[in-house]
Parts: C-alpha cells; structure tokens; sequence
C-alpha cells in the first residue's frame, strides 16, 4: 500500500503544486510523520521532489517533471473524469481506486487536453445529493471493508461468509457461494446461492463480511443480466406481496414508485392522470404508501384496500371535523 501512497504523493505535488506536509498528510488520511518519510523515500528514489521553508513553503516538485499519455481524445478523458463521480465504484468498494485512476489519467494527459478536460468536468454534475425539490437523495452506505470482502470472492471464486441482518429479523451468519454484484439505482446487491437456492442480499445490511479459503460451488460463467431479471421476476410475483392499481397525479410519480417495491405496469388515462400497477412488501406497507399520497393517488383496486383507506379518512374526518379542539 506505500507503493500506491508515494504514486498519490507526486500525483498530488504534480497537480495542486506546493503542498504542506500537513495538507498531504489531510489528503492521504496518514500523520505528518508518515509524510516526511514518504519525501524522503521519494528523494531517494530520484523522485525531484524538494522543500521550501518559510510561511509560505512546504513541498514541490521540479516543474518539467511528468508524464506523457498520447492517443486520448477530449471526450475521452472527460468521461473518465465524469466517471470519477459514479456511484457504482463506492457499492463495490473500489472508489478509492477509481479516484486514484482518474488521478493518473489526468496528470498523464497534455497540458491543454489536461486543462480543457477538467474544465469542461466542472461543467457536469452527476447524482447531486438533493433532487428539484431539495429532497435528498440518499444513496445506501457499504463499509469499504465489507465491499472489499464481497468483491474479492465474487472475482476470487471463493465461499463468502456474511453476517447479515434481513428485514425484522435479527443478524446473523450465513454461507454463501457468490455469483455477481448488482447496483440499480445506488442500491448494491449481492447474488450468490445459499445451498440449492437462489439468493439475493443487499449489500447494505451486511454487517461484516468474510472471504473464505474453500472454492465457490457455481457455474463458470454467468448472464448476470438474465439472472437479475429472474429474481426480479420471483420478488414481484412471490411471497406476500401486494398488488395495487393506482391512479395517481403525474407529479407525484416519482415519489409513489420510491415507496414501493417495484412498479410493474403504468399509462396514462383520457384525464392524462396515471394508472400504475404497483407492488408493496405487504398490505400494511401498502396502506401506510397510499395514505401518504392521498389525495394524489386513489386505489382503484383492490377493493379491500379503498374500503380500508376509505374507513381511516373518515376516522380522520371525525377527529377534525369540529375544528375547536375540546379543552
């Protein structure tokens, strides 16, 4: 790991110019310590590296000193740069990897594909933490050391032990032979098979993960696609899921289907109101979804749910009817 450390040293000088120890040792999340003997190991090494002393001083590199990448075009550095800001490298572990990449990448390209390659980034803004409407947008969290643990025996062929906590069930450890990792929609998952089953787990709830020595038990290769969509398929239709024809306000689409499961059917009526098919985890959590959005999304089907939803407006109605409240 000091190898890539000393590599992310002169990447930084080469880039950002004079740096203080401190600022390098706040940018590579080690002590100042470890810093100062970093530049040493690099002067030694015939690095050009060398210090200014003063207020003002700290660590430079000799300005000639860089390297050359020919053959990438303008649009191609800026979708590495642009790609430096998915989400996808966090849920697998490997975002501190990609942003050392993209690091390299740009140190290495010419000085005017360098300086109009970054400057048309800052142009682009991928997955902001809030939508329009200053809603957060919350991306799930992967421990890098459970991320690290997953990714390695997927691509290592290894058995993976994972102690996971499932929906209101206590955590605990399970055996499993992993197949793929999934993101949609900043939400990671893990496809693996637990002895003759098919399994699916998000990566979110495993609490810790363990790479073990013993060979994963599956096939060579694998249609990650076509295995997704089967679950995908299994998770709509199994269990007891519920379904709900709703029509609903096109303004609050987005926010509907984000309470939901999955929306599995959706067009639009004469009025131009939606009519979306739409799966909950269970009546309960179908009741409280479609409550929410009242008045903006009504039940058309089915009946049980627009009696039941029908009865808790009516005990809301009573509640507030009287608006001086009683003393």
């Amino acid at each position: 790991m000091r190898a890539d450390r000393l590599v992310s040293l002169v990447l930084l000088l080469r880039q950002r110019g004079r740096m203080t120890a401190e600022a390098l040792a706040r940018e590579l999340e080690v002590s100042t310590r470890t810093v100062l003997r970093d530049m040493e190991a690099l002067s030694s090494a015939g690095v050009p590296v060398y210090a200014e002393r003063g207020r003002h001083g700290g660590f430079a590199l000799l300005p000639d000193f860089r390297t050359a990448l020919t053959g990438l075009t303008h649009d191609e550095a800026l979708a590495l740069l642009v790609a430096g800001s998915r989400r996808g490298a966090q849920l697998f572990g490997l975002g501190s990897a990609l942003a050392s990449a993209v690091l390299k990448v740009v140190d290495a390209l010419p000085d005017g594909l360098r300086e109009t390659a970054a400057g048309a980034a800052q142009r682009l803004l991928v997955d902001p933490e809030t939508d329009l409407l200053a809603r957060p947008v919350a991306p799930e969290e992967v421990p890098d050391a459970v991320a690290t643990q997953v990714r390695r025996a997927v691509f290592g062929r290894h058995r993976l032990r994972i102690h996971y906590a499932a929906v209101n069930q206590l955590p605990r450890w399970r055996t499993v032979d992993p197949i793929g990792i999934v993101t949609v929609k900043d939400q990671g998952y893990l496809l693996a098979r637990r002895g003759s089953e098919d399994r699916t787990y998000r990566l979110s709830r495993v609490l810790a993960a363990e790479q073990l020595d013993e060979p994963a038990r599956r096939a060579d290769s694998v249609d990650l696609g076509r295995a997704w969509r089967e679950r995908e398929v299994r998770f709509r239709t199994g269990g007891d899921t519920t379904e709900v024809l709703v029509r609903a306000d096109p303004a609050r689409r987005e926010r509907l289907a984000a309470t939901a499961l999955a929306v599995t059917g959706e067009g639009t009526d004469a009025e131009g109101r939606l009519r979306m098919t739409v799966v909950f985890q269970d009546a309960r959590h179908a009741e409280w979804a479609l409550w929410e959005h009242a008045p903006g999304a009504e039940v058309l089907a089915p009946e049980w749910l627009r009696t039941r939803l029908g009865e808790r407006a009516r005990e809301v109605a009573r509640l507030y009817g009287d608006a001086s409240p009683e003393p």
